[in-house]
């Protein structure tokens, strides 16, 4: 009997899943969890500076649970596709496969993918909001330099005809040439300097939302490298299902030419082989998809093929207390604390709403040359002091009032939300990681079991006390065995990494939790 392993060391024996096409149960609930990931970036998007992005699921066929796979659709528009699942290709694809490790495709990730680059470009954009903001404080020098020729009529400039001997009623035309330099400073005025508070927390706000960025970057690509690891064992997985049922085709066909068994056995276990056949077909194309998946995602260049080194084994982890990690998740979620920021601005926006009612001080000057050509001309100075007191402004102060209480009221509703979102999060990922634990351990002595039992089929097929109805029987539960075992193992370990996340140490200890420490 053939075997295969999967990436922990265990043995997978080959089995069968039935007849006819088969879609695997494995990938139903590995869809899952990946949906599961889709939804959670979805709303997890920056949260400074891009628009909202509909996640769209990337084309995995689904593993697990006996659900039909969730077809993908498939959105031309780039605007309606979520960035975390697209990068940005760098290089050239070189002819040999590239040898990639889970760090390097994290590394890779962190520096070309589609959902980070847009995040770091909206602190860029939240940091020219500050500069436009200080602006108003600060000081506004400008220079102007003219030069004209100008005739003046006296009565239409002054109103009354002046009968003064010797001066004419139209004076030029005569040059004039000025060369000024102006000042505006505002010494106090309170709105701009609330407003500038109030984007320097933007600024903040946009530094926390791309930390929270890097860490879906490394929750998209880390499970997608599992995914990738998992499709592997499934080949593998496959190929072990396939060399047993050629095994068992060429045992039947000696035994029929012995007249040892009947030609209906040879039939089904013909009929056995070429349902492996195809079910490796499938494993292998669903491979090479989810290679093309992660390989987007981290910025790869088109066509480059790759093998993955890193192998992820089952480990233990062992983790803090429920409590422990909600506090954690509280004080170290930098989607957290970019809410937290936003609602600070949406404070001080409300301060400088109210602030235009107050008066402004500030102070204006110019200095210049001004004279009848470039080379007859002297200095010249005006400076003033300006004190505005606004008295009726058409609604315009209580209409800002307005809107500045729905944004605050908004963002503080949006941090409560998401505190309790946090909060569901840390006790999902809690549940899962026992849940799965719990699954993969029973799947593995599943899997021994349903070894012994098609090995013992087999020696009772060989003995001829039965015929091979019951070692295609035993071949399907052993194939379905490993399934589900390859299937418990990547949501197992897509629980870690989603409690990483969860609590907000995704990008620091990724590697740390796959080990289980």
């Amino acid at each position: 009997m053939s075997t295969g392993t999967v990436k922990d060391g265990t043995t997978i024996y080959c089995k069968d899943r039935g007849k006819g096409p088969v879609v695997t149960c494995d990938r139903a609930r590995f869809c899952s969890k990946v949906i599961t990931i889709c939804l959670a970036l979805f709303v997890g998007a920056a949260l400074h500076g891009q628009s909202d992005l509909a996640a769209t699921s990337q084309g995995t066929v689904s593993y697990g649970a006996r659900t039909s796979a969730v077809p993908e659709t498939y959105n031309s528009d780039p605007q309606l596709q979520n960035p975390y699942f697209g990068g940005v290709p760098t290089g050239k694809a070189s002819p040999t496969a590239l040898p990639l490790s889970l760090e390097d495709a994290v590394v890779r990730g962190l520096r070309q993918n589609l959902g980070g680059l847009l995040s770091g470009d909206a602190v860029s954009g939240a940091l020219g909001e500050r500069w436009q903001a200080l602006s108003a404080l600060l000081p506004n020098l400008t220079t102007g330099t003219s030069f004209g020729v100008r005739q003046v009529d006296l009565k239409a400039t002054i109103g009354i005809n002046i009968p003064i001997p010797g001066v004419p009623r139209v004076i030029g035309p005569f040059g004039v040439f000025d060369a000024r330099g102006y000042l505006d400073q505002s010494i106090l005025n309170w709105e701009s300097i609330e407003r500038s508070r109030s984007s320097a927390a933007q600024v903040k706000s946009a530094q926390y939302s791309y930390k929270n960025a890097r860490e879906l970057v490394v929750l998209v690509v880390v499970s997608n490298y599992l995914l990738v690891i998992a499709d592997q064992s499934q080949v593998e997985s496959a190929l072990a299902q396939r060399d047993t049922a050629k095994a068992l085709f060429d045992q039947t066909t000696d035994q029929k030419k012995a007249g040892l068994a009947a030609a209906v056995d040879v039939l089904r276990s013909d009929v056995e082989l070429q349902a492996r056949e195809q079910r490796l077909i499938v494993a292998l194309n669903n491979l090479a998809k989810q290679k093309l998946v992660l390989a987007r995602a981290i910025g790869l260049p088109a066509g480059q093929t790759f093998d993955v080194t890193t192998a992820v084994a089952y480990q233990p982890l062992t983790t803090a207390t429920l409590d422990e990690a909600l506090q954690q998740a509280y004080a170290s979620r930098p989607d957290y604390q970019s809410l937290t920021e936003q609602v600070r601005s949406a404070e001080l926006q409300k301060k400088a709403a109210s602030a235009e009612r107050y008066p402004t001080l500030s102070a204006i000057a110019d200095y210049g040359s001004i004279g009848d050509n470039f080379a007859s001309n002297h200095g010249t100075v005006n400076a003033a002091a300006e004190l505005r007191l606004p008295i009726f402004q058409g609604g315009r102060v209580h209409g800002d009032n307005l809107v500045a209480d729905s944004l605050l009221a908004k963002a503080r509703q949006q941090l409560e939300d998401l505190r309790a979102r946090i909060d569901q999060e840390v006790r999902d990922a809690f549940l899962d990681l026992q849940a799965n634990a719990q699954e993969v351990s029973v799947e593995k002595n599943a899997v021994r079991l349903a070894a012994e039992t098609l090995q013992q089929s087999r020696d009772r097929f060989s003995s001829g006390v039965t015929d091979n109805i019951e070692v295609v029987q035993a071949q399907q539960s052993l194939a379905d065995a490993n399934d589900a075992y390859i299937a418990s193992l990547y949501s197992y370990n897509v629980a870690k990494i989603s409690l990483a996340r969860a609590i907000g140490f995704a990008e620091s200890n990724y590697a740390l939790y796959l080990k289980g420490q």
